[in-house]
């Protein structure tokens, strides 16, 4: 017998976790080339990249070393031969936080595709979200930059699908867990949060009693990828592997327009005022809750 050959899961497809070893992880990627995953190989180019030197004037006034693209990468290309622009931020630096030179390229760059769209040219806004949110260090201006990207992003949704895909493992959270909400179109992977507020931030601010962020099956219970899908705050939930990434977003940006969530504010409050009213809910209670099959089974419970 051939040991090697044993080990070999490219000689031995059907052995247990060889798909799994095969795929390519998107999560595993650093932002650059998630976004040139999404892409068409040819025709590639970044926009405002490292050498363009866009480093925040901020951050080494407090002694952190500032990033040549500040977190952010801009890429432009066509998904599947439409014109595209991938927005991805990079959760390894800073927290994926956004702040005065980051915000602008991803609202600069999502008013440039506005300006296309209206001019009859559709460019197919895709954006790679990894992010606690707003840079503590640079919050006013962040958050100036925030509502200029959650500005753009309705505009566009009028004219092309925006769609949003949050990987882990930072997730996403603040206020670009609202620009997620406004996108036409969510996907998640099972590792993906998504949230307003982070496990660690609730901890922080009240205490255990509310939520213990080291409970793992808790808070992806609550802000997990399969829970938010299941509960209809995101649309699809994928694995983790590049080329199914791409294949659901090229799904997403054929899909019919929808409507919006942030047009279904009576919905929304309606259910959270149903779940609030609940002393105890555990993950497969709230799925049934907050899609009116309270009692019904909904999923594994995970």
């Amino acid at each position: 017998m051939n040991a090697h050959a044993n080990t070999n899961t490219d000689a031995n497809p059907d052995l247990p976790g060889a798909q799994v070893l095969a795929r390519d992880s998107f999560i595993e990627m650093n932002a650059r080339e998630r976004a040139r995953s999404l892409l068409d190989a040819e025709g590639q180019r970044e926009l405002l990249g490292p050498f363009d030197a866009l480093y925040s004037p901020w951050l080494p006034r407090q002694g952190i070393v500032a990033q040549a693209d500040d977190g952010v990468i801009v890429l432009r290309g066509q998904l599947d031969g439409r014109e595209a622009v991938v927005l991805a931020v990079e959760g390894r630096f800073q927290g994926g936080s956004i702040g005065e030179v980051c915000g602008a390229k991803i609202a600069g760059s999502l008013e440039l595709a506005l300006l296309d769209c209206e001019a009859g040219r559709p460019v197919l806004p895709v954006l790679l979200l990894e992010t606690g949110g707003v840079r503590l260090q640079e919050a006013n201006l962040g958050l100036a930059a925030i509502a200029e990207i959650q500005s753009a992003v309705v505009a566009l949704r009028r004219h092309v699908p925006v769609v949003a895909v949050v990987a882990g493992m930072v997730g996403c959270f603040g206020g670009m867990s609202l620009v997620a909400g406004l996108c036409s179109h969510i996907v998640l992977t099972r590792q993906a949060r998504l949230g307003m507020n982070g496990p660690e931030v609730i901890e922080q601010e009240a205490g255990l009693e509310e939520l213990d962020a080291g409970d793992r099956r808790l808070v992806w219970g609550l802000i997990g990828g399969e829970q938010r899908v299941a509960c209809g705050l995101a649309d699809v939930l994928v694995e983790d592997d590049a080329a199914q990434v791409r294949a659901r977003v090229l799904d997403c940006t054929r899909a019919p327009p929808a409507a919006a969530r942030s047009s279904q504010v009576q919905l929304w409050r309606a259910r959270i005022e149903a779940a609030a009213a609940d002393a105890v809910l555990d993950a497969r209670a709230l799925r049934g809750l907050w899609n009116g099959n309270a009692g019904q089974p909904a999923g594994d419970g995970r």
